[in-house]
């Protein structure tokens, strides 16, 4: 196995985001959501309004869906909202800092076209980190 390292400083989100995007609509039971993330180990679905992919309307994670359990809400009521978008440019600790101002654990990540590519979360973050060699080792 090869184990790739990413500096957090200069490592782009590109490097490190979870490629595709599940995505749902507002009207989406819990049930639907929480299957989709069991279905594709994933941690967040996003969520759009209609069919334009270039206006995402909130992000739902699996946190979402716990603080949901024994609640009829659907996908629009526990969406974190507005999503908080990134290129695949950006550096992981630019990532990482965004996360922190907007108190998120998920980014879309969009192409120059608008276009979702990807989701980025902490634990990609936390990856990156952990994946970093030691300064002043070889």
């Amino acid at each position: 196995m090869t184990v790739t390292t990413t500096d957090v400083r200069t490592g782009t989100v590109g490097e490190v985001m979870t490629p595709g995007v599940l995505t749902c609509l507002p009207v989406t039971p819990l049930r639907d959501v929480a299957r989709m993330m069991a279905r594709h180990h994933v941690h967040a679905i996003v969520v759009f309004g209609s069919d334009d992919r270039l206006h995402p309307w909130g992000v739902v994670s699996d946190l979402d869906l716990v603080a949901a359990i024994g609640t009829s809400a659907n996908a629009g009521a526990v969406a974190a909202s507005p999503v908080v978008t990134v290129t695949p440019e950006l550096t992981v600790e630019h990532a990482a800092l965004l996360m922190t101002e907007n108190q998120t654990s998920h980014l879309l990540v969009v192409a120059d076209s608008g276009l979702p590519v990807g989701v980025v979360s902490t634990l990609d973050v936390a990856r990156a980190l952990a994946s970093e060699s030691d300064p002043g080792s070889s």
